[in-house]
């Protein structure tokens, strides 16, 4: 056995850092992404990883994942992750940019996201030039959804959509988004790559580069269009898909750059007086508000010290006043000056259809409007208590309309409010007013914003006199039957 020491040696290529060391996407094979074998995706993946990592600049990215092959990006990628709804990577892009113009935004998308229903989206951003960087991986097929033809799809190529050949006079022609891109004035730059051999991968892991390195330095929209094979889908081995990109695709989709400003966005730059962003204070006067239009708000009702943290799930049918009871909670929230979310969720039937609301109050920023586990649970009927009182963390709330609480239902440590609602309301005039009685129960539980702004919530959203003094009372009814209840004074 030799007792040398070990060579001194440098590792040219390796793992970028900017990938997760693990993939927990499946509990096994943690090391492996879930890209076919020969796959572009992966390729594109690293050229991404390795460009962020040359460029120093991981702690600044925001992934933009759409549905697509791509959209496990949130796996692989050790940055900032948002996903986006089919198509809308752009307009989700945007608002990461504007909101955070310090970041480096990447879209990631696939020809059918991007060149289909995306199309609108992507032409917009462009026409804007938003400073941001798009990732566009053409592989001419819907990939994931099983084959079907794509806006970039090949004349003459038989998908489970064109059965007999794609057809000019039926399908139209292939999408060319570079060209028609590039014909825009606001882009900064748009260049097509390839995977279809080593020399076409190299460029394109410089191309990917600058796109990047382009936001970095403020120039604007760049794009850079992928050319990638779909072994699984073409139905080929990885090496023919590779020589496909290269002596087919190549011939419908040419590779070269189509748009660069860079140079003159430089000099623009340089030559461009700094004008600041408007501060929250001067928006009304720019958008023309005049100062009596703006609502006053109650915050300084709030006591300083009280720390608030609400996080509400609102369940019933529809008709029982679900999404109004949820609608007065945020709207108290925003006049008392707090951070607040309110999402609505219901069935298919406005009327007798299942429905639900999620709303988050709290003096700090809120990083999601979904309330998973929420600390009040204000459950309108018994299927509603059944799908989610399970959910109520410990500690937390469940208000109950009915009038006893099921004996299955009850947990250690969730403290329980079972009333007949909809009867007390009934007695005050109209069942329907259940739903402010049931809200009167839950701000004196919660005891975190001042009368002050429900009753002006109230008065903003329910328009009819009538029914504004059936509901203040019947938030007052709520209120008392609470204390009685929980012997609060």
């Amino acid at each position: 056995m030799s007792t040398e020491p070990a060579a001194e040696y440098e590792i040219a290529r390796g793992r970028p850092r900017s990938f997760y060391e693990r993939f927990e996407r499946k509990e096994d094979l943690q090391h492996q992404t879930h890209f076919c074998p020969g796959c572009g995706h992966g390729t594109v993946h690293k050229m991404i990883a390795a460009a962020i990592d040359e460029l120093g600049v991981q702690d600044r990215v925001i992934m933009i994942g759409p549905v697509g092959c791509g959209v496990f990006t949130y796996h692989y990628f050790d940055v900032g992750n948002v996903q986006a709804a089919h198509g809308r990577a752009p307009a989700v892009a945007t608002a990461m940019k504007r909101s955070r113009p310090e970041s480096i935004v990447i879209g990631y998308q696939g020809d059918g996201d991007l060149s289909a229903i995306g199309s609108a989206e992507i032409l917009h951003a462009a026409n804007r030039g938003e400073k941001i960087t798009v990732i566009f991986v053409n592989n001419a097929i819907y990939s994931m959804t099983g084959g079907q033809a794509a806006p970039t799809t090949l004349l003459g190529i038989k998908s489970t959509t064109t059965p007999n050949g794609r057809s000019a006079e039926t399908e139209g022609y292939p999408l060319h988004v570079s060209e028609l891109l590039s014909a825009l004035k606001a882009p900064a730059y748009i260049e097509r790559v390839g995977l279809g051999d080593n020399k076409q991968i190299a460029k394109a892991a410089r191309a990917i580069r600058r796109g990047i390195e382009n936001q970095a330095q403020g120039l604007g929209f760049s794009l850079i269009e992928v050319l990638s094979p779909c072994p699984t889908i073409w139905k080929m081995t990885p090496v023919e898909a590779q020589h496909w990109v290269r002596d087919v695709m190549e011939q419908e989709f040419p590779l070269g750059v189509f748009c660069d400003r860079t140079n003159e966005r430089i000099l623009a730059a340089d030559l461009r007086p700094v004008t600041p962003h408007p501060t929250l204070d001067e928006l009304p006067r720019i958008l023309g508000v005049a100062e009596a239009d703006l609502p006053k708000g109650n915050a300084a009702a709030l006591a300083s010290g009280n720390e608030i943290d609400l996080e509400v799930r609102i369940a019933g049918f529809g008709g029982q006043g679900v999404l109004l009871l949820g609608e007065v909670l945020a709207e108290a929230g925003l006049d008392a000056g707090l951070e607040v979310s309110w999402l609505p969720s219901y069935g298919p039937e406005m009327r007798s259809g299942t429905s639900n609301c999620h709303v988050r109050l709290s003096r700090h920023a809120i990083d999601s409007p979904l309330v998973t586990s929420p600390n009040v649970l204000v459950a309108m009927n018994e299927p509603s208590l059944r799908k989610f009182d399970k959910s109520v963390r410990a500690g937390g709330w469940i208000l109950y309309n009915g009038p006893e609480f099921p004996a299955d239902c009850a947990r250690d440590g969730v403290h329980v409010l079972a009333l007949p609602f909809t009867e007390m309301a009934e007695e005050l005039g109209d069942k329907r007013a259940a739903n402010m009685v049931m809200l009167g129960a839950l701000l004196e539980i919660a005891g975190a914003l001042p009368q002050a702004s429900i009753r002006d919530a109230l008065r903003r959203l329910v328009l009819n006199p009538r029914w504004v003094e059936l509901d203040e009372r019947a938030l007052a009814r709520g209120r008392e039957l609470c204390r009685r209840s929980t012997g609060k004074s």
